[in-house]
């Protein structure tokens, strides 16, 4: 789990220097809309852009977020980036035969939930609900510093810059991924996959047991359907969406990367918002292509 997830959380950190440099909060606050839905909206779509797995993605919205980004945007931004990316999406097409059904049942899951999580979310934490949320003003006067608000530093500069700030990034991160996938790996270890297939009786049932295999797993989003695909003759596609929505937006080693980043409270009510629009989400699916 950890070889598999180190490249995208270099990806994730190298991404989050760039972003702490280069990206001035005067363009945020030019280019984002007014309207919460219209942003959460737009950080879905900004997800297409960035080929990052839920390994790296916490460190990325952190620095958004320090950098001016709607909670509610920064957190659509995070739900449906290790998703809708094309990287993920071809390789779900991959993994069940060359078939548009699940990619567009993947997809369109993880968009309905992304949004309506993000949108729930700006309305019940109109605060940053950050675990420090007074070092993010420090880092940004620190970027300025660097930067400099007139001119511009020498190139070697913002490079010395942007791999400072990826290095902070990554040992903050670090240990929790290490610390998720050992409890992880742990939880595989000693509890047999079989013994929980059996309760999935029921499309509620179902859906929920893949739920809970996709946040034990802890698979790499860009790996996971091909797990997926196995259960095939065992579930249905509500059931296989909401393992590969659920799993891609929460699992152990995030949820520890997420509670590193925000507040406990915070990290409970997003959990449970994501498990709960997912299972209704995939019963809507299993419903509609039974």
């Amino acid at each position: 789990m950890i070889m598999e997830a180190i490249p995208f959380v270099l990806i994730g950190v190298l991404l989050s220097g760039l972003i702490q440099i280069y990206l001035k909060e005067r363009w945020i606050v030019r280019i984002m809309p007014r309207s919460r839905i219209v942003s959460s909206m737009l950080g879905c779509a900004l997800g297409i852009l960035f080929p990052a797995c839920e390994c790296g993605i916490v460190p990325i919205t952190r620095r958004l977020l320090g950098k001016g980004v709607p909670l509610h945007a920064g957190i659509a931004f995070m739900l449906t980036a290790p998703i809708i990316n094309p990287i993920v999406l071809f390789s779900t097409y991959i993994a069940f035969g060359s078939s548009w059904t699940m990619v567009f049942a993947r997809a369109g899951l993880a968009l309905a939930v992304a949004l309506a999580v993000s949108v729930t979310v700006g309305y019940l934490f109109p605060a940053l609900p950050l675990r420090s949320p007074t070092a993010e003003p420090q880092i940004a006067a620190s970027s300025e510093q660097i930067a400099g608000p007139a001119s511009s530093p020498p190139l070697s500069s913002q490079i010395i810059g942007v791999c400072e700030h990826a290095i902070e990034e990554f040992f903050s991160v670090g240990k929790y991924l290490i610390l998720g996938a050992f409890i992880a790996a742990c939880i595989q270890t000693y509890v047999p996959t079989s013994s929980l297939l059996s309760l999935g009786s029921s499309p509620v049932t179902a859906s929920l047991l893949m739920m809970g295999l996709g946040f034990v797993m802890s698979l790499c989003s860009e790996a996971d359907a091909f797990i997926a695909s196995s259960f095939r003759s065992t579930f249905s596609i509500g059931s296989l969406s909401s393992f590969l929505v659920f799993g891609a937006m929460i699992d152990i080693k995030n949820t520890l990367m997420l509670l590193a980043v925000f507040r406990g409270k915070f990290v409970l009510v997003l959990i449970a918002l994501v498990a709960a629009f997912t299972l209704l989400g995939s019963l809507l699916i299993g419903r509609l292509l039974h």
